[in-house]
């Protein structure tokens, strides 16, 4: 019986570590997930704003977001153009603000602020594209929150954004 308490003890200490492991609150990253070896800079030009939104910081704002997401993923290094192995070219295509829930009265509760980005990555060593795709994602906000309300959305869609476009890059090989 003595044999059978140590083993079940040592069991539920092994499943106790297992746990804790599995589930500690470490930074999430695909570095290196399933990147080519071959490449290992990247340059992030700033993003061409097509979306006639005339959102005065749009453009930059995506761009260093897209670039931090990068940096502190630290799959690549990030260069610019005439030094890197890949290059990520991304233009902003559009930007929507549409309702996203309307009352009984037939009021606007709260607006959704889409953003669709076009995403160009080449692999400048091989010289080929490795993907050419849109990305959109969103943000909402209340719609009594003005323009408060509706830049922090373009804050959420962007974050989002990059998040996803990050994923791909890393991880869509």
């Amino acid at each position: 019986m003595a044999i059978h308490g140590i083993l079940r003890i040592s069991l539920i200490a092994i499943l106790l570590v297992v746990m804790t492991l599995a589930g500690c609150s470490c930074p999430y990253s695909f570095t290196g997930a399933s990147i080519p070896p071959h490449l290992k800079s990247l340059a992030i030009p700033f993003a061409q704003d097509q979306s006639g939104s005339g959102e005065p910081l749009l453009s930059q704002n995506f761009t260093n977001t897209l670039t931090r997401k990068f940096i502190d993923d630290n799959s690549f290094i990030i260069t610019d153009k005439t030094k890197s192995d890949a290059v990520l070219e991304c233009a902003i295509l559009g930007i929507s603000d549409t309702p996203a829930a309307i009352t009984t009265g037939e009021q606007v509760q709260s607006r959704r602020l889409s953003i669709t980005v076009q995403v160009n990555y080449r692999d400048l060593k091989m010289k080929k594209t490795v993907f050419e795709r849109q990305f959109s994602n969103y943000g909402d906000y209340a719609a009594t929150a003005g323009q408060a309300g509706r830049n922090s959305a373009i804050e959420q869609a962007i974050e989002k954004l990059t998040e996803d476009i990050l994923l791909e890059t890393v991880s869509g090989w």
